[in-house]
């Protein structure tokens, strides 16, 4: 079946008769990615590869279910995970723009709830992930369907260190910021990313609760057997639910689905220096605030050469699987093999939309073959 797996993917496209030129195919760019489909290493993926203004490179290869030999689509979604952090720190810095905050405030002038050892925590070291709050297990938020429903919890937790002495990898950190943009801003989280992002940027499939028919698109998500064959790995954070149904909270550190085509116009507008289609997002100092090195001389991770800034990961000194980039390059990656990186010395935005749940390699996901022959493909 994988050695025909391309050409009857190639022959599913060539029934549809766009009403607009597709966008070119970086053949380079694609065949990497077309060897790992044959290889079983993943159903499928959605590759892009854009500057500031246009779409270089947009390719949709493989299938986007196996059972059904549905061919994966240039307007598949994707659980894109912990992509969702980038957005959610851009939230947050619009409200430094307007002034209703400060990334060096206390979380504690917004959630009093942060009171004793975790008084002095800053909106900063949450989104650096130098906080030194602790995490919770999926069984602690069962039943949790809001941002403010979890701080009780987040604070009821002992801190795994002083703030700022360590850097550790939290999504409660990221979700607290979130609640504080709640706060300040008066709306949801959920509401303030559509109104304030979604819909202006023409995000239309972006959401932490994809509709039917977005959902209808969702590309399966798979793992591989010690057998090397793909099996199927649900989504374990919808609890077997539909991904429309709001049964659980608002995951700012990573409940977003999204497509190619909508994280592109999320990246070029950060790229651009928070402008897109004439309309200002976020300030261009904001930008550079929150994508240049924020974490000092702390070791971050999650692969060699990496610094933090505010929500997004940065490369500060290219090596191994980021070799290819330039240094200062941002971005962030997802559990399922997710990445986007924007190159602001190359100005470009390289997307990975993949669904694969068990990368057993040194550093996961963040470390896999199938990021770094991307990468490499995708910055020539």
């Amino acid at each position: 079946m994988t050695k025909n797996l391309g050409l009857s993917v190639l022959c599913a496209c060539a029934l549809v008769s766009p009403l607009h030129a597709a966008p070119p195919v970086n053949e380079e760019v694609a065949k990497s990615i077309r060897s790992f489909i044959e290889a079983k290493e993943i159903a499928g993926a959605v590759t892009l590869v854009a500057d500031g203004e246009k779409i270089l490179h947009l390719s949709a290869d493989g299938f986007s279910d196996i059972d059904s030999k549905k061919p994966m689509a240039e307007d598949s979604v994707f659980w894109i995970a912990s992509m969702s952090k980038p957005v959610t720190a851009t939230a947050v810095m619009m409200m430094q723009d307007e002034g209703k905050l400060s990334v060096d405030d206390p979380v504690s002038k917004y959630l009093p709830e942060f009171s004793g050892d975790k008084s002095g925590i800053t909106i900063k070291q949450c989104l650096t992930h130098s906080s030194g709050l602790s995490d919770l297990s999926g069984e602690e938020v069962k039943g949790v369907t809001t941002l403010k429903d979890l701080v009780p919890l987040f604070t009821a937790k002992p801190l795994q260190f002083a703030p700022d002495s360590k850097w550790s990898y939290c999504q409660t950190g990221i979700n607290t910021a979130a609640r504080v943009v709640e706060v300040v801003s008066g709306k949801s989280f959920p509401e303030f990313l559509q109104e304030r992002l979604f819909d202006p940027l023409g995000m239309k499939d972006t959401s932490f609760y994809p509709g039917e028919e977005t959902s209808s698109r969702l590309a399966s998500a798979y793992k591989r057997t010690e057998a090397g064959e793909l099996e199927k790995a649900p989504l374990f954070f919808l609890g077997g639910s539909p991904p429309w149904v709001k049964n659980r909270y608002p995951m700012a550190n990573g409940g977003l689905f999204s497509t190619a085509g909508d994280y592109a116009k999320f990246a070029q507008m950060i790229l651009n220096g928070g402008e897109s289609g004439g309309k200002r997002y976020v300030k261009s100092e904001t930008v550079k605030q929150m994508t240049t090195v924020q974490s000092g001389d702390l070791a971050t991770g999650f692969t060699p050469g990496n610094g933090w800034g505010l929500g997004w990961c940065v490369v500060r000194e290219p090596q191994g699987i980021t070799a290819a980039l330039s240094s200062g390059t941002f971005g962030h990656g997802g559990l399922f093999g997710t990445q986007a990186w924007i190159d602001p010395v190359k100005k470009r935005i390289y997307l990975l939309l993949i669904q694969r749940a068990n990368f057993t390699n040194q550093g996961g996901s963040d470390g896999s073959d199938i990021r770094r022959d991307f990468q490499n493909a995708a910055a020539k």
